[in-house]
């Protein structure tokens, strides 16, 4: 548990363990709009139990009873039978521990606690607990205790943990990062920050994770997410008006519901205008699949803005899309085309889509570059678009309408000046700096896709499809969201309804096809209308 261990309910996806009690809690509501599930930090889960206990007088050794009880039920649905053994730390995340390993012992099973620090120096309830354990004595950690397991709970390090584990903690967590068995970990695995999701140095591997009152960042943000498994949310009765205000939340469906919905009286023009500029020799699938997401995104008309050479490809390929034929240079966009597309955009309005297999030529650099200065509407800057930016992320803020940048790691960090390896490592500070330094939302691409604005809100979606792990996906997503902006969606709500009717579907034409594996890119686009409802 966080110090000093009142805990309280933000209900979450799971096995049904959280909703034992209470109601759900919507603390959140003047930061996060409602189709955000709120996701506690480590501060911020410390701030609440102070309240908790100093202001609303809930007694810590109940709630930490509470928290041990719905760690011992996680356990038993592990694994419902054999021994246990419950690796206990020095603070209240090891009183849990405790708490759990007790009742265990009541139902029946055998346990044995192994500890990373003397018992004898606990203090407040995790020494109250200790004390009320009357098994076998706990051990000193040794990793050849740990045969026999049929389960292994994981009460070691709790939310108030970041950096790097030292001593003997350092030591049972890189035994636990590869188990010999199942591993329960209590409120989140040791070794990850809770609040970020980053890893330091050796952390629990575990199969799932009895997280206590709310979910926390780092359960669903690589690279912590890889090391929760299943997180399961313990509800210990927290009443509602806690202080915390989180800035980061999980998508919901309910995203969907700000989608603008043609009516009977709606045209084309009503439905807005997405022009997609980019193309080149090789590429001009990514142009195809921008423009026709955008299309079954809703968007009224479409216009692929693209080298003149490659314009008949264009016209072959894409009937309900028009061409605009712009100056090339063996096939690929130069700088003389950008007055072409802005003034396209400013007399038509609606969004652009820039960058979908617009290529790295020095006049197709050129070209993105004067674009994205100077377009008067909401702009999505994917692919090359963003390569053009490496190194010059801070040019686009003083863009004149909304920005939206689509990255994966290896793009953003070379818009960062970074490596790959190390925005992968800190997903989140990497987001949130981007969002910061360009004025733009930013989606970082992945199982965990984040949406971060400039303000600091960050989205996560939890609804990723492996059927996305395939070429032209992302242009598929930006187009999608080219339509949203287009339709008068603001830019942090349509990159996160985007971004949830990209996954479902996915998941749907995985479905469709019969295998995640067996997808491609242009399965999405049937299955996008589907999706939106």
């Amino acid at each position: 548990m966080t110090s000093p261990q009142a805990k309280s309910l933000i209900p979450r996806r799971g096995w049904g363990l959280a909703a034992s009690s209470g109601s759900p809690m919507m603390w959140a509501m003047a930061t996060l709009p409602d189709w955000l599930e709120p996701l506690y930090d480590g501060p911020q889960m410390r701030a609440t139990d102070a309240w908790a206990i100093e202001e609303r007088g809930i007694p810590g050794l109940d709630l930490m009873e509470s928290a041990g009880a719905g760690l011992a039920r996680v356990v038993g649905q592990i694994a419902p039978l054999g021994d246990v053994v419950v690796v206990c730390g020095a603070g209240n995340n090891g009183g849990d521990g405790y708490v759990a390993a007790r009742l265990l012992r009541q139902m029946g099973r055998r346990v044995r606690i192994l500890t990373t620090a003397d018992p004898g120096k606990l203090k407040g309830d995790a020494r109250v607990n200790f004390e009320r354990w009357t098994g076998e004595a706990p051990r000193p950690f040794d990793p050849a205790l740990l045969e026999g397991a049929a389960v292994i709970v994981d009460a070691i390090l709790g939310t108030g943990f970041s950096g790097a584990p030292r001593g003997a903690a350092a030591e049972a967590l890189a035994a636990l990062a590869d188990p010999p068995a199942p591993v329960v970990a209590a409120d989140v695995p040791s070794g990850v920050d809770a609040s970020t999701g980053e890893v330091a140095g050796p952390a629990v591997r575990a199969t799932a994770t009895a997280t206590f009152a709310a979910a926390k960042p780092g359960l669903w943000i690589h690279p912590g997410k890889a090391r929760a498994g299943r997180v399961v949310v313990i509800d210990i009765g927290i009443p509602e008006g806690g202080p915390a205000r989180p800035q980061v939340g999980l998508i919901g469906n309910g995203v969907l519901a700000g989608y603008p919905r043609r009516g009977a009286d709606t045209t084309k023009f009503d439905s807005g205008h997405v022009l997609v500029a980019g193309g080149s020799v090789g590429l001009t699938g990514a142009v195809c699949l921008a423009a026709s997401g955008a299309m079954r995104a809703g968007a009224g008309y479409v216009t692929a803005c693209v080298p003149a050479s490659l314009n008949d490809i264009f016209e072959i390929k894409l009937t309900e899309v028009m061409s605009a034929p712009l100056p090339e240079e063996r096939g690929a966009h130069t700088e003389a085309g950008a007055a072409e597309v802005l003034q396209r955009a400013a007399r038509r309005g609606g969004a652009l889509v820039l960058g979908c297999g617009l290529g790295r030529s020095d006049g197709a650099v050129a070209f993105a570059r004067a674009v994205a200065r100077e377009a008067s509407v909401p702009l999505v800057l994917d692919a090359d678009g963003l390569n053009a930016h490496a190194g010059r992320l801070d040019e686009l803020r003083g863009r004149p309408a909304p920005t939206v940048l689509t990255p994966h790691a290896g793009e953003l960090a070379r818009l960062l000046g970074t490596e790959s390896a190390e925005v992968s490592a800190r997903r989140l500070a990497h987001a949130r700096e981007a969002a910061e330094r360009s004025g733009a939302v930013v989606v970082l691409k992945g199982d965990d896709t984040l949406i971060a604005e400039p303000e600091g809100r960050v989205a996560v979606n939890d609804a990723a499809s492996p059927g996305l792990a395939t070429a032209g996906t992302g242009d598929v997503l930006a187009g999608v969201l080219g339509a949203l902006l287009a339709r008068g969606m603001a830019p942090f709500d349509a990159a996160c309804a985007a971004v949830r009717i990209h996954a479902e579907a996915g998941r749907r034409a995985a479905e469709t096809v019969g295998s995640a594996d067996g997808v491609v890119a242009g399965d999405l686009l049937s299955e996008l209308p589907r999706a939106l409802h």
